[in-house]
């Protein structure tokens, strides 16, 4: 983390979760920082924004309720190369919400920068149709394991690049 304060932050989160989940989380939370995210407390969670474009990538923390759980959110709605468990998520997503888009398709994106194609999560089913759910959302990531981990930097690493090229405009390499 950049400052003392965002790490004891991190970690005063990460410390409420089992074993095997909190360095999963830490290592998320170190990456996001290294590209200039910073941790900022939302209840029971922390969400990563930039300060160049301001934008939330990725939260954490835990479920609310009697029986919390670790959580993970992601933004890759500009990422379009991902595994099957990430499309099942794109998949949930418009299955559950399906006029969700319609702002960012048909009436035209008022909230994100580029055009609205390059950052909508879609998803096409078996018989052919394609639906879409805004990009501004950070989408659930179930049970995070250590094979997740290359994939899940990845994603950030790609949605980061975009956002700072469409809402920052700088480029990145």
């Amino acid at each position: 983390m950049k400052t003392k304060k965002q790490e004891a932050l991190v970690n005063s989160f990460l410390t409420t979760m089992g074993d095997e989940t909190w360095p999963l989380y830490l290592e998320i939370a170190k990456h996001l920082s290294e590209l200039g995210y910073n941790p900022k407390k939302e209840g029971s969670r922390i969400s990563f924004k930039h300060d160049r474009h301001n934008k939330q990538i990725a939260k954490m923390g835990t479920t609310r309720g009697k029986k919390p759980a670790p959580i993970f959110m992601l933004r890759f709605s500009a990422c379009k190369d991902y595994s099957q468990k990430f499309a099942d998520i794109v998949k949930d997503a418009v299955a559950k919400y399906p006029n969700d888009a319609r702002n960012c398709i048909i009436d035209g994106c008022n909230y994100c920068a580029g055009e609205p194609i390059t950052h909508v999560y879609s998803y096409t089913f078996p018989n052919g149709e394609t639906k879409f759910h805004c990009g501004a959302y950070a989408l659930k990531v179930p049970d995070i394991t250590v094979d997740d981990m290359e994939e899940i930097k990845r994603l950030i690493s790609e949605e980061h690049v975009y956002l700072m090229k469409h809402e920052a405009g700088v480029s990145e390499s």
